[in-house]
């Protein structure tokens, strides 16, 4: 497509994206002058387009890697080689991520689970080889020539998902690209097109040759977009999901008409929205796995009663442990599984505080329970509030408000972030007469549970107790 059909906001957009990144040109006019073609492409291209500018700048070109790293050498602040085996060189300038990459069209065997690269010769080659139209779309650097061959700028009008080539084509090439169609949908609210969702749903079974680690961060970016919901309805429909995350795809619970209780999957996807309104704009990854994740026990908790009611008993353990499991398997860092799966197991802890049963001890419980993570445990047990009862809603939120309340009031007179026994262990040991040892860690952990049955003691009352503790215990 020429320039001349760009409209004049377009046309802006480029202009602005490359006023800003005045390098995008220098860097051109050294691949021009060492004989190479340069464009800049894919999402750098759709997000100026888009009125989105990023200071990561995607780039093809005819040159190997090698003549690459050449042209950068004396130019660039820093280079990396993380993606050569792709063809792709990375370097920084100015505070930039550059990422020129070879001309390529890049298959699958169908077999491994690794890409095979070819290097293409000409940039209808690269555009062809690319997911979806949207990101096929290049600007010539330093002519500014835009090149559009398969009509990426009508759908990004469109805002549609659509592949260059047959679906079927592209997905059998990088079967990632599927997960990547959802992930764009909940980036950027496109929509997928029905022959890429018919493609998706046949091909399903082949994201099994793509790495825990590729599907892991495809994933992760689904989740941490404006909206995940879309982007998870699409997973679970094409049976994507059923490869990766197949307890999201357990709660969907047939209604027993005997038992009337909500639908466990829908009331997930309402507790995912909820949570990225809460979250937004932040994009707390460890706040949005744990709404998806938290009640994924309950299919394998299930009971029906005799008067017919449904029960979900402990589900918060179970779910937790196999929140644990899946993440795990998809690699997903120790500290994010550890999160997670604690605010699982604890995002029931609040309910039945409106009965009025809460003591001091319980809320300080609470507090040291969640630990770090108490924000985050405010942020999901709202979220997990998604009853049509008005009045009931009402009431859950405003005894929310008061544990919040009574919390900080604690917090203020308690220090309640770093509860601790009201003697530590050389007062503990000099008491006692002791060494260090067992002794000193069950007393110290004594002395915790007063603390937080009873709040602070003051040190006469903390030696009483300890004392008391020892003769308990024949010490």
């Amino acid at each position: 497509m020429s320039s001349s059909r760009l409209s004049h906001a377009q046309r802006n957009a480029v202009s602005e994206l490359l006023r800003v990144f005045p390098i995008a040109d220098e860097l051109g006019r050294r691949f021009h002058a060492a004989g190479h073609e340069l464009h800049l492409v894919g999402g750098s291209v759709r997000d100026a387009l888009l009125g989105r500018l990023g200071d990561d700048l995607d780039f093809c070109t005819d040159a190997h890697p090698d003549q690459t790293l050449a042209l950068f050498k004396g130019w660039a602040e820093a280079t990396w080689e993380t993606g050569r085996e792709f063809g792709t060189i990375g370097a920084q300038k100015k505070g930039l991520r550059l990422e020129v990459t070879t001309y390529r069209a890049e298959v699958y065997d169908g077999v491994t689970r690794h890409p095979v690269v070819r290097y293409g010769t000409t940039l209808s080659d690269d555009l062809l080889r690319r997911d979806f139209t949207v990101n096929a779309m290049a600007v010539s650097l330093p002519g500014h020539d835009f090149a559009d061959p398969f009509g990426g700028l009508s759908d990004l009008a469109a805002r549609a998902i659509r592949t260059p080539g047959a679906p079927v084509l592209s997905f059998g090439d990088d079967p990632l690209r599927m997960l990547r169609a959802a992930r764009f949908a909940a980036q950027l609210g496109f929509a997928v097109e029905p022959a890429v969702v018919k493609a998706m749903t046949e091909m399903a079974g082949d994201l099994a040759r793509i790495t825990a680690e590729r599907i892991r961060d495809e994933f992760s970016k689904l989740m941490l977009g404006a909206d995940p919901v879309t982007g998870l309805r699409l997973l679970v429909d094409t049976g994507l999901a059923d490869y990766f995350l197949p307890e999201v795809v357990g709660l969907r619970l047939e209604i027993d008409e005997h038992a009337q209780h909500k639908d466990v999957y829908e009331h997930t996807l309402k507790v995912v929205s909820n949570a990225v309104v809460l979250d937004h704009p932040q994009g707390d990854l460890v706040l949005r796995l744990a709404a998806l994740l938290h009640d994924v026990g309950k299919p394998a908790t299930k009971a029906v009663g005799p008067d017919g009611g449904v029960s979900f008993h402990h589900h918060e353990l179970v779910g937790a442990r196999m929140a644990k499991a899946r993440l795990k398997a998809l690699k997903y860092p120790k500290d994010v599984i550890v999160a997670v799966a604690k605010l699982v197991s604890l995002h029931l802890r609040f309910y039945g505080y409106g009965r009025g049963e809460w003591t001091d001890s319980a809320v300080r419980r609470y507090v040291t329970d969640a630990d770090d993570l108490l924000d985050r445990l405010h942020k999901l047990t709202r979220s997990d509030c998604t009853t049509r009862n008005r009045r009931k809603a009402a009431q859950l939120a405003a005894d929310y408000d008061a544990l919040e309340t009574r919390i900080e009031r604690l917090k203020q007179e308690e220090d309640l972030a770093r509860v601790r026994p009201d003697l530590d262990g050389n007062a503990i040991m000099e008491l006692l007469g002791v060494q260090p040892g067992p002794i000193v860690g069950r007393a110290w952990r004594h002395l915790k549970e007063l603390r937080l049955e009873r709040g602070p003691l003051s040190r006469e009352e903390a030696e009483q107790e300890l004392r008391r503790w020892a003769a308990d215990q024949g010490l």
